[in-house]
């Protein structure tokens, strides 16, 4: 479904200060328990390709940012990443800036007045994000549609 560009020098450290491998990238992607089982993640000079099955739209997304929010990745191809379900539509993520808040970033997607839905963008970006408040510039957030 698309190459996905990331900030190579920010994100979660898998393994000291060094990129990670092929395999921290699996076991973090499958510590969040989101059901990419079927999932293969190969990792070359901080460039990521993505292949297997994931069960809908919302997964896709999340697999994406699990594995390109780590440290030392540039770079997530996930064009052979298929998407079981309903016709997938283009993801929409932001890139966090320094000053952001999830109040902000949901007014600027969703429209003035609308700050109160920023609980949708943290709920869509759960269990990577573990608190509203644990954003970092640089980090990248999926930001769902409004029902």
């Amino acid at each position: 479904m698309g190459i996905f560009s990331f900030l190579q020098d920010v994100g979660k450290k898998l393994v000291g200060s060094s990129a990670a491998s092929s395999d921290d990238l699996k076991k973090e992607l499958d510590s969040h328990k989101l059901g990419t089982d079927s999932v293969n993640v190969t990792v070359d000079n901080g460039k990521v390709v993505l292949t297997g099955e994931v069960k809908d739209q919302s997964t896709f997304e999340k697999t994406v940012l699990a594995v390109g929010n780590a440290f030392g990745i540039s770079e997530v191809n996930a064009e052979k990443l298929a998407v079981g379900g309903a016709n997938p539509g283009d993801p929409v993520f932001y890139t966090v800036k320094s000053g952001d808040n999830l109040w902000k970033i949901a007014e600027a997607h969703y429209g003035k007045g609308q700050g109160e839905k920023h609980t949708v963008i943290f709920e869509a970006n759960k269990p990577m994000l573990t608190s509203p408040d644990k954003i970092y510039p640089g980090q990248m957030l999926r930001i769902p549609p409004l029902k």
